[in-house]
């Protein structure tokens, strides 16, 4: 009898912390959503951006790359902050700081508020995703579930991103471009009523100190160092560049070697010891690299070569963002399976093979192998998602959960931040030297009244570029297949 009476309550009691689990999730996928899909949402969003704040090329630069900027260097010092203070404290302060942000951008009157409120966003989104991430590590204790759970969170996170451009043309198809950040706002005030409610806090069991200086270190190095390449690769070289460039690495390595020497460092440096982790991480860097510069490169080409509407273009993107965000959910149990060796290296080829489809393409068409690309690559898009994080996570002890997660975070956003900006000036050289010289990008040029034979250059100049920047991409991402095949040991695919 006695026995009997315990049944009920010994199962009724996992079941409750269950089905918490599951509604933390749920909202604390709400915000993840919302932080990745405004790192793309501008990409087709920027001409008319242009059109109504009339920014110069440098402000119109900042306006594309501040959020990332913001959001790479602070999501290392935000996820240590979380692990030491409590992670729903930071969430909250960040969500708020976040809808803030959003405000002020959908309704800047000049393009420095623009820069000014996009930074803001970036600053609430360096909060929310490490923090986010750490929270399911408390959220599901079996190791299966939290696999899944992760894997859920990778798919939302990796939504955004592909979703962002489609979000965007669909809204500016109907409202003005402030549209983009005010849809930001309800999912905020849900977020902020139910997170105390749904969520507990969590601190790191042994917090230790917190350095400052680290915290610094990271964030402006990482900063500068991003902001010289982005800026000599658009520009040109300078003097000036090369300063903060170097001022940047010598930060970076004077916070590298002081992560060495403190007993609670920002960074820990040994996780890097474990190939598997480290090919992770680079997977998420080059992933985001690419994805990010294809993105950006074919939304023009659809819209300005093919002649299609922002609509149309964010629509033909459809494809690809199913096949990402569903190989993303199903790639936890996959690579519990087959091995994360297994899933890595399929992750490599499979976003080689489609970058490389994309050198198909035509100024007379082109539209069925720009769907097979995006199908093609988001499979390996989708595992680079998810595996980045699950590896991240699952590679610390649950208090340095949070730091863990924004080192994953983090490759994904500098991969973001440097594709466009590598890749992109890439492209834009390659116009400059084949196109007609009528003036600096496509998009002006189709703007001048130029012969039919000078746009027909013109076009053939911009795809010219789109071939080069997807070839050099395609070859980068090969290459780091190879060196998974090469540096992760066959006995790994069974871990």
């Amino acid at each position: 009898m006695n026995v009997d009476s315990r049944v009920p309550t010994s199962t009724a009691a996992p079941a409750r912390a269950g089905r918490r689990a599951w509604i933390g999730l749920l909202v604390v996928l709400g915000p993840v959503l919302l932080v990745s899909m405004d790192g793309s949402i501008l990409f087709l969003t920027m001409p008319t951006i242009t059109r109504a704040l009339a920014p110069t090329a440098d402000q119109a630069l900042w306006i594309l790359d501040i959020y990332g900027f913001a959001v790479g260097s602070l999501l290392i010092a935000f996820g240590n902050l979380g692990d030491r203070f409590g992670r729903l404290r930071l969430l909250m302060i960040g969500a708020a700081v976040f809808g803030l942000g959003s405000a002020g951008a959908a309704f800047s009157p000049a393009p420095e508020w623009l820069i000014g409120s996009r930074a803001l966003m970036g600053l609430g989104g360096a909060t929310l995703l490490p923090s986010g991430l750490a929270v399911l590590s408390e959220l599901f204790e079996d190791p299966r579930r939290r696999s899944r759970a992760i894997g859920i969170f990778a798919a939302t996170f990796a939504a955004g991103f592909a979703i962002g451009p489609i979000i965007g043309g669909a809204l500016l198809d109907r409202f003005a471009w402030g549209a983009v950040f005010l849809i930001n706002l309800p999912v905020v005030a849900v977020f902020l009523c139910a997170a105390p409610f749904a969520l507990r806090e969590v601190k790191a069991t042994r917090p230790g100190t917190v350095d400052p200086l680290s915290i610094v270190l990271s964030a402006g190095g990482l900063l500068a160092a991003v902001y010289a390449v982005k800026h000599a690769a658009a520009y040109g070289p300078s003097v000036g560049v090369a300063v903060v460039g170097i001022a940047g690495l010598l930060l970076l390595i004077w916070f590298t070697a002081r992560q060495r020497k403190l007993a609670y460092p920002l960074v820990d440096i040994g996780l890097f010891r474990e190939k598997v982790f480290t090919v992770a991480i680079i997977t998420g860097v080059l992933s985001l690299f690419a994805w990010s510069a294809a993105a950006y490169l074919t939304g023009v080409y659809l819209q300005s070569v093919l002649g299609f509407s922002v609509l149309t273009a964010a629509l033909l993107a459809l494809p690809g963002a199913a096949v990402l965000t569903a190989v993303c959910v199903l790639t936890p149990g996959a690579a519990e399976r087959l091995g994360k060796r297994t899933a890595l290296v399929v992750c490599h080829f499979t976003m080689a093979a489609g970058l490389a489809l994309l050198l198909l393409t035509a100024t007379t068409g082109g539209v069925g192998w720009f769907i097979a690309s995006t199908a093609v690559a988001g499979i390996g898009y989708g595992i680079s998602f998810a595996l980045v994080a699950d590896t991240a996570v699952a590679a610390v002890p649950p208090e340095r959960a949070g730091a863990a997660g924004a080192i994953a975070e983090t490759s994904n956003e500098i991969g973001n931040a440097l594709g466009i900006a590598l890749l992109g000036s890439t492209a834009a050289l390659v116009f400059r030297l084949l196109g007609p010289d009528l003036a600096p990008t496509l998009g002006e040029t189709l703007d001048l009244d130029a012969t039919a034979p000078a746009i027909e250059q013109a076009k053939e100049a911009f795809l010219s570029g789109l071939h080069i920047a997807m070839a050099i991409a395609a070859v980068l991402c090969a290459g780091l297949g190879i060196l998974a095949l090469r540096w992760i040991p066959k006995n790994e695919a069974v871990r």
